[in-house]
């Protein structure tokens, strides 16, 4: 199968195989009027299995969203059909109205207008906490 490069936007690459939808959901991206291209499973040498998201257009990333779902995520930006900028993700420290607190007795139940704030608290595991209630989120 043979996926055309894009002249100028945005390219997720080394993402964990099955994940791409995802992170489609998460950013909005049905919401874009451009083309979106998401490839599952290719093959990797270094990952075995990987998916792709390949957007023809510019746009504002929450770069938080894509460390939250999967670190390992580079984004490449491009123009003019060359790479112009690379970044690597890692877990954000905090994150914010990305996930919703599960405990029915965290203020965030009552209050829905709050903001849903997390803080990483054990990176190597990657758990999260509610700022608010301590509630605990694994993994996503």
């Amino acid at each position: 199968m043979k996926i055309d490069s894009i002249q100028s936007g945005i390219v997720l690459d080394h993402i964990k195989a099955g994940k791409s939808m995802q992170i489609y959901k998460y950013l909005g991206l049905d919401d874009l009027d451009c083309s979106v291209a998401i490839i599952k499973n290719a093959s990797s040498s270094k990952m075995g299995k990987k998916d792709i998201i390949k957007i023809a257009d510019n746009m504002d990333l929450n770069l938080d969203v894509l460390g939250y779902i999967d670190p390992d995520i580079t984004v490449c930006y491009i123009r003019d059909g060359k790479i112009v900028e690379k970044k690597h993700l890692e877990l954000p420290e905090r994150i914010v109205n990305i996930v919703r607190c599960k405990n029915p007795r965290c203020i965030t139940s009552v209050e829905q207008d709050l903001e849903q704030v997390f803080k990483l608290t054990d990176r190597e595991n990657r758990i999260y906490r509610c700022a608010y209630c301590e509630s605990k989120k694994s993994e996503y």
